[in-house]
């Protein structure tokens, strides 16, 4: 999941973290650290990570715990913003200093460990993975060799004002209800005096993520196992022209509502009070809720028309290590220690999302707060329900993101059909892929 665009910090040079934030040159660094001896011939790492404050004082908090145990280990650490987080460490990885650990995003993993940047963590009896869900632990795997551990999970959802939604007399979300469903629910919320105005919903057209869902939900996928495109021309054309119909017909916002989106909940549609819900991630959900209020509720993605689902439980990020870490041993410790340890599991909580390792997550519900209560039990209805999610999309598949939205926005403002639009990203999906 992505953290909000927060200042960094750091534990020995504030000043440093700080401008790290600030600007986009330069690399993400530790403080003091080099990745070889510390003082007094102990050794440093250095971890980064990207996050809000709230994670990243916990985040201390466990760093200190770590040191206490092994004093023979320093850990030099710095966070940002998602954005300028991703940013330097590619900087960073592509000038051969990758930090020794890193916090690391679902789509950076194939790129990262096909560059030969992360380390395969999977030769390092130090790193345990007994407690960790099967499915989400095979998300890190590349070419049969495990590059990077899952932290925690989450999942999609369709974030709601349910008073609105009661107030314009509209039955409430079910697990089961289908997008034929939801799109009878978007027209009814548009035409009820009780939205005031609002649309049901933000346009899912310029989603990639929403797209994934409805081709899983009809046995498609978005890439196939050797790393092709799981999904034609047709597919895509028939998702944009039911998207276009909902825009036209007002069930959905208009272009320049969509076009305004930046990655940042207050931009959004249902931020900017515009519509009556929104699709999202469960935990960064929460950053609705003090613009929506006590009505925020969250709602499952439509199923199929017989029954299946297409979401599934996505890591929300992984712990990886440097290819050229000095200090590999102490490296795949200190990622066993984030994961496995129970009194670290207890100060980190949900602030990562809801833990991956089994144990952990037992330890760490029944002590949830606030909105991670909310998601907690989101998550719950989900248990034994979903597919297991599909391997971390490859190379290439980020910028492919951005290629889909562009597309979309085209049809958006009928500068394209979606006929055109899909062929067009099709043809350079594949040459992005290399296919």
């Amino acid at each position: 999941m992505r953290g909000s665009g927060i200042s960094g910090t750091s534990r020995t040079r504030a000043s440093l973290a700080l401008a790290l934030v600030l600007t986009l040159g330069g690399t993400l660094t530790g403080c003091g650290g080099d990745g070889g001896g510390g003082s007094g011939g102990k050794v440093s790492l250095r971890f980064t990570w990207w996050g809000n404050p709230d994670r990243a004082a916990r985040t201390e908090e466990v760093v200190k715990l770590f040191e206490q145990r092994h004093p023979d280990i320093d850990i030099a650490t710095s966070f940002a913003g998602f954005d300028t987080y991703k940013a330097k460490l590619a900087t960073q990885a592509a000038g051969g200093d990758a930090p020794d650990v890193m916090q690391l995003d679902y789509r950076q993993i194939n790129q990262y460990a096909t560059s030969g940047i992360l380390l395969n963590l999977g030769e390092h009896s130090e790193l345990r993975t007994s407690e960790i869900d099967k499915g989400l632990l095979a998300t890190g795997v590349v070419d049969g060799k495990q590059y990077a551990l899952p932290v925690a999970r989450g999942t999609e959802t369709v974030a709601y004002d349910a008073a609105l939604w009661r107030k314009a007399g509209v039955p409430q979300p079910t697990l089961t209800w289908t997008w034929d469903d939801w799109a009878d629910a978007m027209r009814k919320l548009s035409a009820s005096k009780a939205t005031q105005g609002r649309r049901g919903s933000t346009d899912p057209g310029q989603s990639e993520d929403v797209f994934e869902i409805w081709l899983r939900s009809r046995g498609k996928s978005l890439y196939t196992k050797d790393e092709k495109l799981g999904f034609t021309a047709d597919d895509l054309t028939r998702y944009w022209e039911w998207c276009t119909k909902l825009r036209e017909e007002g069930a959905v916002v208009p272009a320049e509502q969509t076009t305004q989106m930046d990655g940042t909940v207050e931009n959004t549609p249902l931020g900017r009070l515009k519509s009556v819900s929104d699709f999202n991630w469960d935990a960064p959900s929460s950053g609705f809720a003090p613009i929506v209020g006590e009505g925020l509720k969250l709602a499952p993605l439509p199923v199929g028309e017989d029954g299946t689902p297409g979401q599934y439980f996505k890591p929300s990020m992984f712990f990886g290590a440097s290819a050229k870490t000095a200090h590999p041993k102490q490296a795949a410790q200190f990622i066993d220690f984030l994961l496995n340890d129970k009194k670290a599991g207890a100060i980190l909580g949900a602030t990562r999302g809801i833990p991956a390792n089994d144990a952990i997550r037992q330890d760490v519900l029944p002590k949830l707060e606030g909105f991670d209560q909310v998601v907690s039990a989101y998550q719950k209805q989900f248990e034994g329900k979903l597919e297991d999610p599909p391997p971390a999309p490859p190379k290439g598949d980020a910028a492919l993101q951005t290629t889909f939205s562009r597309d979309y926005d085209q049809v958006s403002y009928e500068r394209m059909s979606p006929r055109e639009a899909a062929e067009n990203y099709i043809t350079e999906a594949k040459a992005e892929l290399r296919q």
